[in-house]
């Protein structure tokens, strides 16, 4: 071929390739490609996160967001309004202000979910993320314009292992919750880019407040939306930046918010509390450590403990270290290029700062979740590339071909992850088979031995959870949950006085340990010092006064004092808290039987044989009760 015939072709060729970035208008037939398309990958992640319905393990903090959550399980406009209102001091979860997520998990309360059935909230959780890849699939598309390459990142992004633990495990409702919101907000976005439409712009702004209000963790949204000015976009000037400082303000808020209830209700460190070059070099791990995780997804855990020790001695950190100086020389010189590659690495590094353990509140230097949403990040530098390959013109017999290889092998890997994903929700299937994994995977994590524990502590075993309970605290000896634990299986086998001094441990290690003032008084109770129980009951409920075993054992310390009426309002506490406390309905009937109220009498001891129809002395003083007036 002649030069001149070839400069033609390409000089044709140039004519009918679409910028990348350029377009804001879209053909019919495009728009129908990817519906089409969206449905199908939404129907694959569906399939590849199936199992997930029938987990029934619980994680970590599931106790929090469900086992004892009283608001939670009493759905209703009065819990709700204490989820909104409970903004610096959230009172059943400590942490962050996340009453969205916690609204969420009441409805799925409200629609059958419970501790022996799970599947509402997975079903809730999977509609979730199945939602977040179709709106994944729509960002890239609104930023690239070819259905083709946002179907293939969506794909990519909805059956990876690595998205697994958001969907099983019940507290992470907030991560797919927030996601969806963050998601909304950046798609809003491009579109106020290119049409300048106000109305947008307050919907994008209302929608990154939802994402805040869901998990905090969204706050460097505002930063996102820079990045992608500045490239697929390629907008950023001042104008852009001022536009932003709405967006600043309400993450300032929210990030004031979340430092003040962190450090009021749950442990918050900085790194750098550990050794000097602690926040650097936790940093460089996982700035490394998770795109390895993303490559290979193997051998994947909720818990991730740090390494130890935390100096560049170890060959982990050094890996790390020498990692991130490659990936940033690399990145640097790709932009003489193209900002595809050094963008989306700023959007995955942007996305995960507020989880990178520079502020230690998590219980190991990694987890899977946290990965959920800056993966997008390092997955718009394939968009593009896929974006470019899918502008070339179809007629082209090459292009056809090389197509096709590119979807075979799209469709292999989906495949491969697919499998990956089911095999890792094989661990969902219940909390001892979790732990279990996740104990071969971190076996010097103080969290998982006590997490361990507690699972065979609830099917039974309580000897072997003692077992793990210990090698926690030989981890840990400080550690109050594993403490804790230990006291009640001490208490349970009958060891009252062991369990004694490991419920006084955790009140001098923690002394917002609420759970371990009541049990202390109930010990005390049981042995028949009521005023020295009085006083551990009386602190417990200062601590948590929603607390309605507290409020129960109260009751009875008064009831023995004669203080009838007092008794009476610390059991109907108890029981408007948790409605199906047969203890607090029986005793309650006992002291309306001292003050001869009997039809209310009567009516509590029926509550309380509903709620367990095998206490017989329950039924015995009923029967009594209904003898002595001849029914």
């Amino acid at each position: 071929m002649s030069r001149a015939r070839r400069e033609k072709s390409k000089s044709n060729r140039a004519t009918k390739v679409e910028p990348v970035n350029g377009p804001t208008r879209t053909s019919p037939h495009s728009i129908a490609l990817l519906v089409g398309l969206a449905i199908m990958v939404a129907l694959m992640v569906l399939v590849a996160h199936w199992p997930a319905l029938s987990a029934q393990a619980l994680s970590f903090d599931d106790t929090d967001y469900l086992t004892t959550n009283q608001l939670v399980q009493n759905p209703g406009l009065t819990s709700a309004y204490r989820f909104l209102v409970e903004v610096i001091e959230p009172s059943t979860v400590g942490g962050y202000y996340q009453p969205l997520s916690m609204i969420s998990l009441m409805l799925d309360y409200t629609g059958g979910g419970r501790l022996d059935n799970l599947r509402p909230f997975h079903r809730t959780s999977l509609a979730l993320h199945v939602c977040n890849t179709i709106l994944v699939i729509i960002l890239i598309y609104s930023l690239f314009k070819q259905p083709w390459a946002a179907a293939i990142v969506g794909l990519l992004f909805g059956v990876h292992p690595l998205t697994v633990e958001t969907i099983p495990w019940v507290g992470e409702r907030k991560t797919l919750l927030a996601s969806f919101f963050v998601l909304w907000c950046l798609i809003l976005y491009v579109r106020f880019s290119r049409t300048v439409n106000w109305k947008t712009y307050v919907i994008c702004l209302s929608m990154y407040v939802l994402a805040l209000m869901s998990k905090p963790t969204s706050m460097p949204l505002p930063f996102l939306l820079i990045l992608l000015d500045c490239w697929p976009l390629e907008k950023l000037n001042w104008r852009r930046i001022i536009e932003k400082i709405p967006f600043f303000i309400v993450g300032g808020m929210f990030a004031i918010i979340t430092l003040i209830s962190q450090g009021q209700t749950a442990e918050l460190t900085l790194q750098r509390a550990r050794s000097p070059m602690a926040m650097p070099l936790t940093i460089c791990h996982n700035i490394i450590f998770y795109p390895y995780k993303m490559l290979w997804p193997a051998e994947l855990s909720s818990v991730y403990p740090f390494p130890e020790p935390l100096t560049l001695s170890n060959p982990i950190l050094a890996v790390g270290v020498v990692g991130t100086i490659v990936l940033i020389s690399g990145l640097v010189i790709s932009l003489r290029w193209t900002r595809a590659f050094a963008v989306g690495w700023l959007f995955f590094f942007v996305a995960l700062s507020p989880t990178l353990m520079v502020v230690g509140y998590s219980l190991g230097i990694a987890a899977d979740k946290y990965v959920y949403l800056p993966s997008i990040g390092l997955l718009l530098p394939l968009a593009w590339l896929l974006g470019r390959f899918w502008s070339r013109p179809i007629r082209l017999s090459r292009v056809k071909v090389r197509r096709s290889v590119v979807l075979v092998l799209v469709l292999i890997l989906a495949a491969a992850e697919s499998r990956a994903t089911r095999r890792q929700l094989v661990y969902w299937r219940d909390s001892v088979s979790l732990y279990g994994h996740m104990s071969s995977v971190a076996p010097d994590s103080a969290p998982v031995h006590n997490g361990l524990g507690l699972a065979l502590a609830d099917d039974g075993k309580t000897a072997e959870a003692i077992v793990h309970y210990q090698k926690a605290l030989q981890i840990n000896p400080r550690y109050d949950h594993a403490n804790y634990n230990l006291a009640n299986a001490l208490h349970k086998l009958g060891r009252v006085d062991e369990a004694f001094t490991y419920y006084q441990l955790v009140v001098q290690v923690n002394p917002n340990y609420y759970k371990a003032y009541n049990n202390l008084g109930g010990i005390l109770l049981a042995k028949g010092k009521n005023d020295e129980a009085l006083e551990y009951f009386d602190k417990a409920l200062r601590l948590h006064y929603d607390y309605p075993e507290a409020h129960t054992n109260m009751g009875v310390v008064l009831a023995g004092k004669k203080e009838f009426d007092s008794a009476i309002n610390h059991y109907n506490k108890a029981i408007q808290l948790k409605p199906d406390y047969f203890h607090a309905h029986y005793n309650l009937a006992n002291v309306l039987v001292k003050q001869r109220r009997i039809n209310e009498a009567i009516r509590e001891y029926r509550q309380a044989l509903q709620i367990n129809p095998g206490y017989t002395e329950a039924r015995n003083r009923l029967n009594a009760i209904l003898s002595e007036r001849g029914g």
